[in-house]
């Protein structure tokens, strides 16, 4: 089973800038996609960005799209969100995982199969 540990998660005020990594333990050839889900207190897990392993192609959910930006370094079996201009609203845990293709046209959480533990991201108003 692959092990995810996320990291980089800290409390920024608004229009501030933070960068996140997921690294795993391993990325065996199953593995499809790679993503980023946040959850902010009382709220469902939502979609924020995904990227195909295989060759890095991005997606993002509208309400980050142009101040997030997902990134992998292959050979460190890493991934990468680095958010800029940040708003209070993103407030939130955030959740790398490993998902399955599906998850590529829909964006929905039950095509997750693997998370990580998750960083807190606060941005202040």
């Amino acid at each position: 089973q692959v092990q995810l540990t996320e990291s980089g998660g800290d409390l920024v005020q608004s229009g501030g800038s933070l960068n996140l990594s997921c690294t795993a333990s391993q990325v065996p050839n199953s593995v499809i996609v790679m993503t980023w889900f946040r959850q902010a207190p009382g709220k469902d897990r939502e979609f924020v960005a995904l990227l195909r392993w295989s060759d890095g192609d991005p997606a993002y959910a509208d309400s980050v799209k142009g101040r997030f930006t997902i990134s992998r370094d292959s050979a460190k079996n890493t991934m990468y969100l680095v958010m800029k201009n940040l708003k209070p609203e993103d407030t939130a845990n955030y959740y790398c995982g490993t998902g399955k293709a599906a998850l590529v046209l829909t964006h929905e959480s039950q095509y997750v199969y693997s998370w990580g533990q998750g960083t807190l991201v606060a941005v202040s108003s």
